[in-house]
C-alpha cells in the first residue's frame, strides 16, 4: 500500500513538474530590459531619457505612423561608448490577438533600425515572429513601405503578429523622428 501510494505521489510531483517546465502563456517572458539593452549594445553606457510631446509633435507622428500613435510620453534608451553615440532603443508594448508582446527596437543615429528583439511574447510559441522574420527590418526606415502589402512579407499563419510588429516599427519609427535624440544638443 505504501508502494503505490509513494508512486502515485511520484507519478503526481513529475506531472506538476513537467506542466511547469511547458512555457505558457504565464511564463513566455524571454528576457528582461536590462538584458534586452545588454544584448543590443554590449559594454555601452545605457542612459533613459523621457520626452514629452507637444500635440503638434503628437500630430506629426501620427501622419508618418497612422493614428496608431496616442500618447504624448516617450522613453527612449541612448548607448553611448567613449562620448559617441551608438543607437537609441525603444521598447513597444501592443497586444497581439488577445496577449500582449514588448519588442525592442533599435535605432542606429541615421534613423534605420538596426535589429528588433522580442523581449516578452504571451500569445501561444507558434504565433510567435521568428528572428529571420524580423531581420527583415534591418535597414529600414521611416521612406520604406512597412506594411504587409509593402516590402514586408506576411507570416503565414500569423498574420496578426506581422501586423502588430509592422505597426510597432512603424511607431517608433515616427516617434523617433518627432523625438530627434540625435540631434545637435540633445545629447549629454
Amino acid at each position: 500500500m505504501a508502494l503505490l501510494i509513494r508512486s502515485r505521489l511520484t507519478l503526481a510531483l513529475l506531472i506538476c513538474g513537467l506542466l511547469l517546465a511547458v512555457p505558457g502563456p504565464a511564463l513566455a517572458q524571454r528576457m528582461t530590459q536590462d538584458e534586452a539593452l545588454s544584448l543590443a549594445f554590449p559594454g555601452a553606457d545605457v542612459s533613459r531619457k523621457t520626452a514629452f510631446l507637444s500635440a503638434a509633435e503628437l500630430e506629426r507622428a501620427r501622419e508618418e505612423a497612422g493614428d496608431d500613435v496616442d500618447i504624448g510620453l516617450v522613453t527612449y534608451y541612448v548607448a553611448q561608448e567613449d562620448d559617441e553615440a551608438l543607437g537609441v532603443a525603444y521598447f513597444d508594448a501592443h497586444r497581439v490577438r488577445t496577449l500582449d508582446e514588448v519588442l525592442m527596437i533599435v535605432l542606429d543615429r541615421a534613423g534605420s533600425v538596426m535589429r528588433i528583439e522580442t523581449v516578452s511574447f504571451r500569445e501561444p510559441p507558434e504565433y510567435r515572429a521568428p528572428d529571420g522574420w524580423l531581420d527583415l527590418f534591418a535597414g529600414r526606415t521611416t521612406e520604406d513601405d512597412l506594411s504587409l502589402k509593402g516590402d514586408i512579407p506576411n507570416i503565414i499563419g500569423a498574420t496578426l503578429t506581422s501586423r502588430a510588429v509592422s505597426d510597432a516599427v512603424r511607431r517608433t519609427l515616427a516617434l523617433h523622428s518627432v523625438v530627434a535624440p540625435f540631434a545637435t544638443g540633445s545629447l549629454p
